[in-house]
């Protein structure tokens, strides 16, 4: 019995099918879920060892960042058809702004009316810090590479490439 072809789905699959279903806004939330408790839960490790609440959320950004990266190139977005460094690269400026964001708000509050709920200075943060991720991304991180303007002329006016 000879086997030509065998589909082996895998949990990566199977979740990117049943986020196929959903609307783009509910899983870049849901994403973003994911990414809050990772950054609640490695600021409250690292900050537990001592170290001040503005150097624990730096370093609790850095891994909630490649966390929501993965899940968001798996999950949110389509391929862009980029090379993933080049995507990568994209993600990153984009991410710094809204980390950028968010870091700015939660500092604020942090340093001032929030010095005693660090934890709750972070999720305020990082919603204003969404609102600017999301649009980021959408339209430019993961926004899917554009034909060369010469091509999008000669396809318009009919004209075929040989």
């Amino acid at each position: 019995m000879a086997v030509d072809h065998i589909e082996i789905e895998t949990g990566a699959d199977k979740a990117r099918a049943f986020a196929a279903r959903l609307p783009r806004p509910v899983r870049f939330a849901a994403v973003g879920c994911v990414g809050l408790l990772t950054d609640l839960a490695a600021f409250t490790v690292v900050a537990g060892f001592g170290h001040h609440p503005l150097a624990a959320r730096l370093a609790s950004l850095g891994i909630a960042t490649l966390v929501t990266w993965q899940l968001n190139r798996l999950l949110t977005f389509a391929r862009s058809n980029r090379a993933q460094t080049d995507e990568a690269m994209r993600y990153l400026a984009v991410t710094a702004v809204a980390q950028g964001t968010s870091y700015a708000v939660f500092a604020t509050l942090v340093l001032t009316a929030l010095a005693a709920l660090p934890q709750a200075a972070l999720i305020v943060g990082a919603a204003a810090g969404a609102i600017v991720s999301y649009n980021g991304h959408r339209l430019f991180a993961f926004a899917p590479r554009a034909r060369p303007a010469i091509s999008r002329a000669i396809a318009s006016r009919g004209f075929n490439r040989t």
